[in-house]
């Protein structure tokens, strides 16, 4: 017999509190797989399991859409990783990237990259691994997923991409589909892979090896050992190292309002009421203090203005007219250094001529350097004589003045972040054939670990204020011996967050015919499934004194309402788990002779939340091998996830710089009213799950043997969806939501929550083209052609029961967008040895976020168009011979810039860096050899 592939058995989502049944059943069925192995029968042709489907079948079209990347198609792309390849998949939209880490946009998931099918959310796309799961981002934060960067890329095989919800078939986290790594098997040989990739403009350099063996043959031997490791290391990219950066000046643009007005040297801002004030401006004009040649008229002014201190810190009259500004894309790396380790082996022992015992071990850790500018501090009750002992030029206020101090410290250094991502997961199973059915029972355990640590640019925030406030440290230029003093002992290095996530999974499952009907065999497939989920985070003693600057950390009291307090507030350490027991079924009727229907239901039920029971009807229709009507209908539920449920409430600053419209209305200056508001982040512990309904119909067309293409139509419904309102539709909107906002005695915004919350619906609605064609070959070689886009019709968000929904495609909204078209093409040419590809990935333009005000002007950006974004890549391979090969190609073959865009929301301003590629052209070469 041909041996069986336990490793593409796609794994169910399951839930429960207590379902002793679902054990025992469980129980008895591995007893049961194991009885059979001694009686099993031979296997003629070997069934296989696609994604999609629990029932292995030797045809492998299905009534769901799958789309299928190999090895070869994904080395002709040079791409290395996969989060890098899900960029070049059509269907997703709006996943999360090392650009939108820079400043931990997610709310405490620094260094999480994630896959977002469909752009209903990265916690709705379900990624296994070999059919199997890996446990989730461990750092609690906004979304829940795989971290992309925790894939074994050196051994992939193959990616299967179901573009359909599939909660009936996988459980309640498929809602927007499935992304299936699947590995080697079966592997006998040894190969070597080297990989090297430069920029143009340099930076973000990429080298890689991966080293891959395996011994036996399952059917001969009655065992296969298969191993892989995979080293990458990647360059970082800084801001000023690209020409598109230093092209668009903040200061030059529209975007001035995006400047900071913490800057080095530090900008004074007056305290007091406003009449105290107007008294001080009198004070300053009557004692003839001027700057840049007039009177002080501004709150906010720099005794340096206008020369500052270029580049980071420059004069920008239109943003700050007596003071200086920060230009924090002046330091800030786009493109962070990482290395990639993994390792993986599978081995798979016969115990009987149709019973093997299968097993796999991962190992991966990805650790990634974060830089940013350095803190932006805020030092209030400086009194005015401190500030003289370091000025030439002396203020004229009373030395017992009290003042605040607007400073970015520099001299303390970036703010770096090394982030670690680490992935363990074991797998141990058997599998036996007994005539027409298959068994399998298998453990899963999967467990991932992150830190994210404090390596340089963080400081003790006390240490900070009593050394400015004793004049050790000048905020106006450099701090002599005691000052640096002062900084070497504030300094933080430190694990300030750590968690844990494990997932422990149990699964059977049985697949055959169950009869022979008219038409064909009836298939079968049933399982069962009891999974355990475990969270733990623990914040480090120096973020629980909640006294680093940079990172005021989480501040609650006991209650668990923010304080401001530093000598009340703490973080708080969480441990959370539940248990999933699930149950489910799926046929596959053969109606007659050319239709077919497929029949799944499942059930999961999750401690502390409830349970569901999901349907999905199938149906296939196929005349001839030249036409194929596809579709499907079901339902789909996404239980809250525990960081949703129990993540602590944090308080920080949003990543975007929006303009409040009610500050500007009320007198104040857009400069005044713009800027990065604190916010809390609130997990809710009463959330209710997401419940969906779906539907696709398509058809698959094969006109000539050379050429197949399909279209099919796609539908997702969602209510209850779980979310924060978003800070633009908040500030958009603040008579509507004036519960989520704090505003101080002068009408400017102090805090602004966000709750997760059930918040209403989501709807979107599209089409997924794809084509192949393959031409017949001539002495002038072949010629082949593949294409893959994605169409939407649309995408709307609902904020609240009975809200009229607001679109997000072909526009920027909140934190996300969804381009109307998106695609990826290629043109293969192949002749003997040789080969070539010339690849296309497009995204169309949408309209530009809207959340910043004009300082020029004093109104509202106008609203603009995001241009298309197009990315040519060449590629040429030469087989030496049947064991060496090398490639060479560039990626970015225009070197096409990132269109500009205002949006603020991922802090890497004039550009959006979630869909973009800022390295610019990218020559690399690659190299493999076999040994058989």
């Amino acid at each position: 017999m041909a041996s069986a592939d336990p490793s593409v058995q796609p794994e169910a989502l399951m839930t429960s509190a207590r379902l002793p049944s679902l054990h025992a059943l469980a129980h008895a069925a591995l007893l049961t797989v194991t009885a059979l192995a001694a009686h099993a029968q031979e296997q003629k042709l070997e069934r296989v399991e696609i994604t999609g489907s629990s029932i292995k079948r030797i045809d492998g079209e299905t009534a769901l859409p799958v789309q299928t990347i190999k090895r070869e198609d994904i080395a002709k792309t040079g791409v290395t990783t996969a989060a890098e390849l899900m960029k070049n998949i059509s269907g997703n939209a709006a996943g999360l990237t090392d650009g939108a880490s820079i400043t931990d946009n997610q709310g405490g998931q620094r260094g999480f990259n994630g896959a977002n099918l469909r752009g209903i959310g990265v916690s709705s796309t379900l990624v296994l691994l070999n059919g199997r799961r890996m446990a989730n981002f461990a750092s609690p934060g906004d979304s829940s997923g795989v971290d992309l960067n925790n894939i074994p890329a050196g051994a992939i095989e193959r990616v299967e991409i179901l573009k359909d919800g599939a909660s009936a078939i996988y459980g309640t986290d498929a809602i927007g589909g499935v992304i299936n790594f699947i590995t080697r098997k079966d592997y006998r040989g040894a190969d070597v892979n080297l990989y090297a990739a430069r920029t143009q403009e340099g930076g973000a350099d990429k080298t890689s090896v991966s080293i891959g063996g395996g011994v036996g043959d399952v059917n001969k031997d009655g065992y296969n050992v298969f191993a892989v490791i995979d080293a990458q290391k990647l360059g970082s990219l800084s801001a000023q190292d690209r020409d598109f950066i230093r092209s668009r000046p903040l200061a030059d643009n529209d975007l001035s309002l995006y400047l900071s007005s913490r800057t080095y040297p530090a900008n004074i801002r007056l305290q007091g009421s406003s009449s105290s004030r107007r008294n001080q401006l009198a004070a300053l004009k009557a004692g003839g203090y001027k700057i840049n040649g007039q009177d002080v008229t501004q709150r906010t002014f720099n005794p340096s203005a206008p020369g500052c201190n270029p580049p980071n810190t420059i004069f920008a009259p239109f943003n700050l007219p007596q003071a200086c500004s920060y230009d924090y894309m002046q330091d800030t790396q786009i493109y962070p250094e990482a290395k990639k380790l993994s390792f993986l082996t599978r081995g798979v022992v016969k115990l009987a001529a149709d019973t093997e015992l299968f097993g796999e071990l991962l190992e991966a850790r990805a650790t990634t350097n974060y830089v940013n500018s350095g803190v932006p501090v805020q030092v209030f009750d400086v009194p005015f004589g401190i500030l003289n002992k370091n000025l030439s030029t002396k203020i004229p206020l009373p030395d017992s003045q009290l003042t605040t101090l607007r400073l970015r410290a520099s001299e303390a250094g970036n703010r770096t972040n090394e982030v670690t991502s680490r992935a363990e997961r074991i797998v141990l199973g058997v599998s036996t054939t007994r005539g027409d059915w298959d068994y399998s029972a298998a453990v899963n355990r999967a467990v991932n670990t992150t830190n994210d640590r404090y390596t340089g640019g963080y400081f003790r925030y006390d240490k900070m204020v009593a050394g400015v406030l004793s004049g050790a440290i000048n905020p106006f230029g450099p701090s002599g011996s005691a000052g640096q003093a002062v900084w070497a002992d504030a300094r933080v290095v430190d694990d300030a967050r750590k968690a844990r996530g494990v997932t422990t999974t149990f699964d059977v499952k049985a697949s055959g015919t169950l009869m022979e009907l008219p038409a064909g065999p009836l298939g079968a497939a049933f399982g069962l499934e009891r999974r355990r989920e475990s969270t733990s985070f623990t914040p480090s003693d120096l973020i629980n004194s909640n006294l680093i600057a940079g990172d005021r950390g989480t501040s609650t009291d006991a209650s668990g309402v923010f304080t401001g307090d530093p000598t009340r507030d703490r973080v708080v350490a969480t441990s959370n788990s539940r248990n999933i027991s699930s149950a489910y079924g799926e046929l596959n009727v053969p109606v007659t002779k050319e239709l077919e229907a497929q029949l799944a239901l499942r059930y999961d039920n999750y401690s502390g939340v409830g349970s569901t029971t999901n349907p999905k009807l199938g149906i296939r229709w196929q005349p001839n091998k030249q036409f194929l009507l596809r579709g499907s209908a079901g339902t789909g539920f996404r239980a809250p996830t525990i960081s949703e449920l129990y993540r602590p409430i944090s308080y920080g600053s949003a990543s975007a710089s929006p303009t409040d419209p009610v500050c500007v209305a009320a007198g104040n200056s857009p400069t005044d009213c713009s800027g990065q508001p604190p916010v809390t982040r609130y997990s809710n512990p009463n959330l209710k799950p997401e419940k969906s309904k779906q539907a696709s119909f398509g058809v698959v067309l094969e006109p000539v043997k050379q050429l197949s293409m399909s279209l099919d139509y796609w539908a997702i419904r969602k209510s209850d969806v779980i979310s924060d309102i978003g800070i633009q539709t908040i500030i958009n909107n603040q008579a509507k939501y004036a519960r989520l906002i704090t505003d101080d005695a002068d009408g400017f915004i102090t805090n602004i929550d966000l709750r997760k919350e059930n918040q209403g619906g989501l709807k979107t609605s599209g089409i997924d083209v794809e084509a192949n064609w393959r031409g017949d070959s001539s002495e002038y070689g072949r010629l082949s052609a593949s294409f893959s886009g994605t169409y939407v019709f649309e995408y709307k968000r609902q904020f609240g029961a009975g809200d009229d929904y607001v679109s997000n495609v072909g526009r920027f909204l909140n934190d996300q967008v969804i381009q109307r078209w998106r695609h990826r093409a290629s043109i293969d040419w192949d002749l003997g040895a040789f080969g070539v590809t010339l690849g296309n990935t497009y995204y169309s333009s949408y309209a530009d976020q809207s959340t910043l005000w004009n300082p020029r002007t004093n109104k509202k950006l106008d609203d603009r168009m995001v241009a298309a974004y197009s990315l040519w890549d060449l590629s040429a391979s030469w087989k030496v011979n049947k064991a060496f090969r090398v490639r060479g190609g560039i990626q970015n073959l225009l070197n096409t810039q990132p269109p500009f865009s205002n949006q603020d929301q991922y802090f890497l301003s004039t550009y959006d860096p979630t869909y973009t590629d800022p390295r610019g052209r990218t020559f690399y070469l690659s190299a493999s050899y076999q040994f058989r």
